[in-house]
């Protein structure tokens, strides 16, 4: 089992970069704000999906995720 130490740190450090996204995401310009996101708003209904945001997100993340674990 010694592969559980790692594990767990690598856990750990994906938990603590998705609190300081959620804790400083708002204060980001232009994040949830992007001309591809879609926003629908009715009389009682609103739907919003992010999609250009959720792509740049997971672009930067799959980069950092490279040059972190590239060997």
């Amino acid at each position: 089992m010694p592969g559980v130490g790692k594990t767990l740190i690598i856990i750990g450090i994906i938990i603590a970069v998705i609190g300081l996204f959620v804790s400083f995401g708002p204060r980001v310009p232009y994040l949830g704000k992007l001309p591809g996101d879609i926003y629908v708003k009715r009389d009682n209904f609103v739907f919003y999906f992010p999609l250009a945001t959720s792509i740049i997100v997971s672009l930067v993340l799959t980069l950092l995720l490279y040059l972190f674990f590239r060997r």
